[in-house]
């Protein structure tokens, strides 16, 4: 396995990716940006990077907050992603600019690229999408899921998958609605899978507390990636 650190600048701050790729690999392969928590860029997203990078892709894991900032509790991770739900134009600027990063690495094939979060890093993707970002796909798992104030007429360009518990607090059924609403007005290619008897954080083994509405689910972690699995294969073939 080949890793790297990649550091960029957006708006002042220095943000920092890691890359994953096979180190046998000599062309360029499909990229998969994954974006993190609320928590910020942890091992979580930079192991399923790896994973990615054993399946023939290159993973490529951002940081949203800056290098090496992450929150230490809830209270902590919350203060760090609410600039962003206040000011989405900036958020939406952040996830362009790191999109342009994994475009200009010499491992990613720049015409295949699919971007991939978890919880408020599946609010990121989707507004990457609203934005109307060249990308051939976007994948939301158990994802805030609000639209942004400040597009009100989303041009959206990739294909969307939207992995969510039917019991997760954080994304209610007024946002499923919404949201469901606002991809069809969009005339997006879009895909929304519900698990029954599933929370928020629900691919995360860690999540256990069914107080504040999140709980890890084998079942529903496995039947995601296998979407997801197959959301790539469709995205990459028709990018």
């Amino acid at each position: 396995m080949k890793e790297k650190y990649i550091e960029f600048q957006h708006e002042g701050d220095t943000l920092e990716a890691y890359l994953a790729v096979d180190a046998n690999q000599s062309k360029q392969l499909p990229g998969i940006m994954i974006s993190h928590t609320w928590r910020g860029r942890s091992d979580f997203e930079c192991d399923k990077a790896r994973n990615l990078a054993a399946l023939g892709y290159v993973g490529f894991a951002i940081d949203l907050y800056g290098k090496g900032i992450m929150g230490g509790s809830p209270d902590e991770s919350a203060a760090l992603m609410q600039p962003f739900i206040d000011d989405r134009a900036k958020l939406q600027g952040r996830m362009a600019a790191a999109l342009d990063v994994l475009k200009q690495q010499e491992e990613v094939n720049p015409d295949s690229v699919v971007a991939m979060g978890y919880c408020f890093g599946g609010l990121c993707v989707l507004d990457l999408a609203r934005a109307g970002a060249d990308i051939a796909g976007v994948a939301s798992f158990h994802g805030l899921l609000g639209a942004p104030s400040n597009i009100t007429e989303p041009q959206i360009k990739s294909k969307v998958l939207i992995l969510h518990g039917n019991d997760d607090p954080m994304a209610p059924t007024d946002d499923v609605i919404a949201i469901q609403k606002e991809l069809t007005a969009a005339n997006a290619d879009w895909q929304f899978h519900n698990y029954g008897n599933t929370m928020h954080a629900f691919t995360n083994p860690q999540a256990n507390d069914p107080g504040f509405g999140t709980v890890y689910s084998e079942q529903a972690d496995r039947r995601s990636w296998r979407s997801f699995m197959q959301f790539l294969d469709e995205a990459f073939d028709a990018g």
